[in-house]
């Protein structure tokens, strides 16, 4: 059985100070005890707080934010770990959540990756667990998803029906945590994508390299979602749509890849509809 004194956890910061100090003391009392936060050059105070709060935290400001996979590459190569907790700053684990996932892995050595169940702060449950979607299912969920997510493409995309422990195609990297074998294996998160889809795409090489992923909701997460991407949403907007049609063409078939002329010109109108739509919220809210 492995002992979560070989679990290392990388928290990537951007921007997050108040909220990493809150997510690595949440570790700490999940009884991580090797704890490295990567600063994607946020330019702010993150490392002098972690110093004040958890001297023990290992800090490794970066020069230029590369994105949030190279970002947790760098703290993975760092780490001593032979399970490592990949993760965002702005959620707050719970109490023995590390250690079952720890537990999801040990139960069975195919296990590559494994994710929990992460909640809103509202208590709703963020599909963490999910499906690769088809050219189809993304269409539908990329357009219809818009409006609501109560429609036969979100639905199989989200897997709104992920409530019991088991295997699923993808997991969240907001956190899930990682045998350091099957990540050796694979390369780690792949750089090319800045941010968004590192964590399908992580998950699609580990199920190609015929390691299983599996869903673990009794760890549970609290994530309040999106507190970095608040502080470039027009950035994040651009990186998201980059991904996907990178992600699409990386995992199309022959004949899928004969429209992707099409699904990038989608992909360019649903871009600029997001950006309208964050820019209109900040009319409104600056007139608020």
């Amino acid at each position: 059985m492995t002992s979560l004194s070989d679990v290392s956890a990388v928290v990537v910061s951007y921007r997050s100070a108040v909220l990493a100090v809150d997510c690595v003391a949440s570790l700490r009392a999940a009884g991580v005890d090797e704890i490295i936060v990567v600063d994607s050059a946020s330019n702010d105070d993150c490392g002098a707080r972690l110093a004040r709060s958890d001297p023990g935290v290992v800090f490794v400001p970066l020069g230029v934010n590369r994105g949030y996979g190279a970002a947790a590459n760098i703290g993975v190569a760092r780490s001593r770990g032979s399970i490592a907790v990949v993760c965002n700053p702005d959620l707050v684990v719970e109490a023995g959540s590390i250690a079952a996932l720890v537990a999801a892995l040990d139960a069975d050595g195919r296990v590559g990756a494994v994710g929990p169940r992460i909640d809103r702060p509202d208590g709703t449950r963020y599909p963490s667990a999910r499906s690769f979607p088809s050219l189809m299912d993304a269409a539908g969920h990329g357009f219809i998803g818009l409006l609501s997510a109560d429609n036969r493409w979100s639905r199989r995309y989200l897997r709104t029906d992920a409530g019991e422990a088991g295997p699923v195609d993808w997991v969240s990297g907001a956190l899930l945590a990682v045998r350091r074998r099957a990540w050796d294996e694979v390369g780690g998160f792949d750089e090319s994508f800045f941010m968004f889809m590192e964590d399908v795409d992580l998950c699609w090489r580990l199920r190609r390299r015929a390691w299983s992923v599996r869903y673990e909701p009794t760890a549970r997460v609290v994530h309040l979602e999106g507190a970095s991407r608040a502080t470039a949403p027009y950035r994040m907007i651009l990186a998201h749509h980059q991904s996907l049609l990178r992600y699409g063409w990386r995992t199309a078939t022959p004949r899928e890849r004969l429209l992707m002329p099409v699904v990038t010109v989608g992909l360019i109108i649903r871009a600029v509809l997001l950006s309208a739509r964050q820019f209109a919220g900040g009319r409104r809210a600056a007139v608020g």
